[in-house]
């Protein structure tokens, strides 16, 4: 009998290691710029992204110019859990007249492939 159970944990030990080795993580949608505004020299960007806590969050957004130069950076230092979408702001002097994007960033997956263009 006592071998028919251990027989057993050994498949169930080998099943359950087969899961976490071919399951990949759970990725969440990535952080999207849903507006953005000039006024003066700061700029405001409203983002969403479904944070789930400190383990996975936006954690930031930058102005970027047409070829992907960035111009300025704006760190977020804590999940929005419960603020969704949210906007935050940063004071920039001295934009360039030339076409600006904004990118956003989360915790897990790094800055976004897609950005947003920045209104005049």
């Amino acid at each position: 009998m006592l071998p028919a159970i251990c027989y057993r944990l050994i498949m169930m030990y080998r099943s359950l290691v087969g899961l976490l080795i071919f399951t990949g993580p759970v990725f969440a949608d990535p952080p999207e710029i849903v507006g953005s505004d000039i006024s003066a020299n700061r700029v405001s960007v409203t983002v969403s992204h479904p944070d789930t806590g400190w383990e996975h969050y936006a954690d930031g957004w930058r102005i970027e110019a047409d070829n992907g130069a960035v111009i300025a950076t704006r760190e977020l230092l804590h999940p929005h859990v419960n603020e969704q979408p949210f906007t935050r702001s940063l004071s920039v002097g001295g934009l360039p007249e030339a076409p600006l994007f904004i990118r956003a960033k989360c915790s897990v997956d790094g800055w976004s492939e897609t950005r947003a263009p920045l209104p005049r």
